[in-house]
């Protein structure tokens, strides 16, 4: 099969949830988590899909997070595990749903051509609780993490009109041993192998944020806690 995008997702933040309610889950939250399928072509800019947002800046969006990618491969079994047999494309709060392309083939420091735009991988996604409020399951963010199917992001190294159907064109591959598989089993499951947080550190194209964690992880065996990330006000 052909590497190309199936979908496009996008939206803008907003506050959703009722004050003082008993259940944390129905508490007021503002998310950019709720995207919805764009026909036609749409601008991709340096941080950004045209009418794409986020509502925490701090940890999501700009330039090493313009574009989430999720594969497409992974929905029937999610709407297996999860009983959502009508589970669509966007649901995992991607920009990009795409085709024959997983977490095992796809690699840090990846350049491709989608139409007249180019990108380029950046690094993992690292889920958090909002994915389990959007769906009002508490350990989503978990489960997404613990199977590794988790997606990726881009950065946009040439800015331009994309469209669902365009293929992504693989123009360089510069660290083929770093998929975003290995990266995410050294990330959230060899906490105590220093060397190779350290030797995945070292990757020029990784994501300035990912190298500073395993830097830290391999001076110091400081590992991050991950239990705020995944559960949050949930």
């Amino acid at each position: 099969m052909v590497a190309q995008i199936l979908s496009i997702q996008v939206g803008l933040p907003k506050l959703l949830g009722i004050a003082n309610a008993l259940d944390p889950m129905d508490r007021p939250w503002s998310t950019g988590f709720f995207k919805e399928p764009i026909q036609g072509r749409i601008w991709l800019g340096s941080t950004n899909l045209a009418g794409d947002g986020q509502a925490d800046l701090k940890r999501h969006g700009g330039v090493e997070k313009a574009v989430l990618v999720y594969a497409a491969e992974h929905y029937p079994s999610w709407r297996s595990r999860l009983n959502l047999p009508n589970l669509f494309y966007g649901a995992f709060g991607e920009n990009f749903t795409v085709t024959a392309q997983t977490e095992a083939s796809v690699c840090i420091g990846d350049i491709y051509d989608i139409g007249e735009a180019q990108v380029q991988v950046s690094q993992p996604r690292q889920p958090c609780w909002k994915l389990s409020r959007r769906w009002r399951i508490r350990d989503l963010a978990l489960q997404v993490q613990c199977t590794g199917q988790t997606g990726w992001y881009f950065r946009v190294l040439k800015e331009g009109a994309v469209e669902a159907g365009m293929e992504l064109v693989l123009r360089d591959r510069p660290f083929p041993q770093w998929t975003i598989a290995r990266a995410n089993q050294i990330m959230h499951h060899d906490l105590n192998n220093r060397e190779a947080a350290a030797e995945l550190a070292s990757c020029p194209l990784l994501a300035s944020n990912w190298q500073r964690t395993l830097l830290n992880r391999a001076a110091k065996n400081i590992n991050p806690d991950s239990i705020p990330r995944l559960w949050g006000e949930n």
